[in-house]
């Protein structure tokens, strides 16, 4: 029995040292449990509410209905010639996924504490999972838009073979930013404080409520160093048809979002040996 036992395969597990690799394949490999995460998070996150999903549309709607009322109407924001209502709520869909996916992804290993100090799998499907649930909220706000699309008559054209990539690039932003958020509140619970009003200050800097067109054309490049700058914009041209087609501030953007996304993968790898300890 003991020989039996001796010519065992041994897994010995131990913390990294300095930077290490973002061990993909090893995330491959535990991909059943990124779905059971992804699973998991959808459902927590309407349980025992009253409305349910509709939340996922209720707060991009209410926040275009105040958009339009105190920018369309009273200060007469321009709107690239389309109706402000559904010109400001094309932007607040990826918007809203953005902004949801940070949020949830910069408190997700605190509140996966238990988990993460009981069982070993690849920390990354925390955040991952996070991120990627989001997508349900966006298919459901998603489908309003359409709805608004076709009540005020505009009509996409080819330009919507776009919106995945355009999507993915939200999602390459959320998940960049909260690798970061996520490994920093682990060690210092002030984060969680903090990203409420980064959220907030980086909306009035994303053209949401107004078009980057307002901007001199030789400034925009250096505005899209803000990597939602290429999606919103990037949505309305896909979906709205408006004269923001991919060029350089879409290019800007998604350079920022792939710098990003591999700085915090990597960052979080090195912060991951704490992890459990600090917890």
């Amino acid at each position: 029995m003991s020989e039996a036992i001796s010519s065992l395969p041994v897994l010995r597990i131990a913390p990294s040292k300095g930077w290490v690799s973002l061990q993909l394949k090893e995330l491959y490999a535990y991909r059943e449990l990124l779905y059971f995460l992804i699973w998991r998070d959808v459902k927590v996150r309407y349980k025992q509410t009253a409305l349910g999903a509709a939340w996922a549309i209720i707060q991009p709607f209410f926040t275009m209905l105040v958009f339009s009322l105190f920018f369309g109407r009273l200060a007469k924001m321009q709107s690239d010639g389309l109706p402000y209502p559904v010109f400001a709520y094309a932007a607040l869909v990826p918007w809203t996924f953005f902004a949801q996916g940070l949020s949830q992804a910069s408190d997700s290993l605190v509140g996966s504490a238990n988990l993460i100090r009981k069982v070993y799998f690849p920390r990354l499907a925390i955040p991952v999972g996070t991120v990627a649930g989001g997508v349900v909220d966006f298919a459901l706000a998603f489908g309003v838009l359409l709805l608004m699309m076709f009540y005020y008559g505009v009509r996409p054209g080819w330009q919507i073979v776009w919106l995945p990539l355009l999507l993915l690039l939200a999602l390459v932003t959320a998940l960049g930013v909260g690798l970061w958020l996520s490994a920093l509140n682990v060690k210092f619970r002030d984060v969680k404080y903090v990203v409420p009003f980064v959220t907030q200050f980086w909306m009035f800097l994303t053209p949401i409520a107004y078009p980057s067109s307002l901007l001199p054309e030789v400034w925009r490049p250096v505005y899209a160093l803000n990597p939602m700058v290429g999606v919103v914009e990037g949505f309305r041209w896909a979906l709205l048809g408006t004269d923001t087609a991919p060029g350089p501030m879409l290019g800007v953007s998604a350079t920022v979002a792939l710098l990003l996304l591999v700085s915090g993968a990597f960052v979080f790898r090195r912060m991951e040996k704490s992890f459990a300890d600090v917890v």
